[in-house]
C-alpha cells in the first residue's frame, strides 16, 4: 500500500475544490499530467481511473489520493458523481506499508493513496463547509486550515481509529454494531432490536457498546441519523419533510426536534449556512 505522509503543523494550501457529476453516460475523465494533489471522494456510480501504471475503480464512499506528476486518465465510461480537492504542500514523503501500521506523531498525518471511508457523509459535509467558504470569504488562510481539516479527518477515518480500536476487547464485535447502524440509519431501529439482531441483553449490549465508543447505543444511532441528515440537506434539494421520512421520522416536527437537540440549529437553517455548493458539469 501507498501512503502519504503530510506535516500539518502548519496548514496545507488549497489550490481548487468542487463536485463534478458526470454531464453523459459515457464520459471518461480527461487525459492530462497533475501539477498538485488531487482527492476524490465518489458520492455516486464508478470512476475508472488510471494514474499510468494502475487502474482503479473507485466506488460510492471511497476516496483516492494522487501525486503532482501523475498521469492522469479514464480508461473507461464513468457515469458517476464525485467531490474534487486540489492541494499542494512541500512537507510530504511517500512510501510503502504493507503492515498498516502507523504511530501517531503530533503534527503528522499518514492518508492511503485509496480506501474505504468509515463516514464519507462527515467528508461531504467538511468539503461542502469549504465550498461555502470560497464563496463567502474568498480568505486564503480560512480555506487552507478548512482544506487541512479534511486531510485530518480521513486520517482519523482511516489510521487513527483503526489503530485505536485494536486496543479494545470485543472489537469485532462492536464494529459489526457499527456497520450494523450505519446499513439501516434509514429504519426506526430501537436498542432491543439491535440487542435481539446480535444475541445480547439490550442493557448489556449498551454498557459495552458505551465503554468502546464513549457514547450510548441510543446517541450513536441518533448521531449516525443527523450525518446522513447533514449529508442531505447540503447535497441534495429533497425537501425537510423528505429527508424526515427517509430517516423513519414519523413527521418533520419530530426530526426538525431531534436535529435542533444534536446540532443546536434547526434543519432548515443548518441548510442555509451551507447554501453555496460548487457544481461541475
Amino acid at each position: 500500500m501507498i501512503l502519504y505522509q503530510f506535516k500539518v503543523d502548519k496548514p496545507i494550501a488549497l489550490d481548487m475544490t468542487g463536485k463534478f457529476v458526470s454531464p453523459f453516460p459515457e464520459w471518461t475523465h480527461m487525459n492530462r499530467i497533475l501539477l498538485e494533489y488531487e482527492l476524490f471522494i465518489q458520492t455516486r456510480g464508478t470512476l475508472y481511473l488510471s494514474n499510468g501504471k494502475e487502474r482503479f475503480t473507485l466506488k460510492e464512499g471511497e476516496f483516492l489520493l494522487m501525486p503532482p506528476g501523475t498521469q492522469q486518465y479514464g480508461f473507461q465510461e464513468s457515469d458517476c458523481s464525485f467531490y474534487w480537492l486540489h492541494f499542494t504542500t512541500e512537507d510530504f514523503e511517500s512510501y510503502v506499508d504493507t503492515t498498516y501500521e502507523h504511530v501517531y506523531k503530533p503534527g503528522v498525518i499518514v492518508i492511503p493513496q485509496t480506501g474505504v471511508l468509515r463516514s464519507p457523509e462527515k467528508l461531504i459535509v467538511m468539503l461542502k463547509q469549504l465550498q461555502d467558504s470560497i464563496r463567502s470569504y474568498s480568505e486564503e488562510t480560512l480555506n487552507n486550515y478548512l482544506t487541512t481539516s479534511i486531510l485530518c479527518e480521513i486520517y482519523n477515518q482511516t489510521f487513527f481509529l483503526h489503530n485505536q480500536s485494536k486496543k479494545k476487547m470485543n472489537q469485532q464485535l462492536f464494529n459489526d454494531i457499527v456497520d450494523y447502524i450505519k446499513w439501516h440509519r434509514h429504519e426506526n431501529l430501537k436498542v432491543y432490536q439491535l440487542a435481539k439482531y446480535f444475541g445480547y441483553n439490550a442493557k448489556h449490549l449498551s454498557s459495552l457498546f458505551s465503554s468502546m465508543a464513549g457514547i450510548s447505543l441510543k446517541q450513536f444511532m441518533i448521531q449516525e441519523k443527523m450525518e446522513v441528515a447533514k449529508y442531505l440537506l447540503t447535497d441534495t434539494n429533497q425537501k425537510i419533510i423528505e429527508i424526515s421520512l427517509q430517516l423513519a421520522f414519523p413527521d418533520s416536527q419530530s426530526f426538525t426536534k431531534a436535529f435542533k437537540k444534536s446540532m443546536g440549529i434547526t434543519p432548515t437553517d443548518y441548510r442555509s449556512a451551507y447554501a453555496n455548493r460548487l457544481l461541475n458539469f
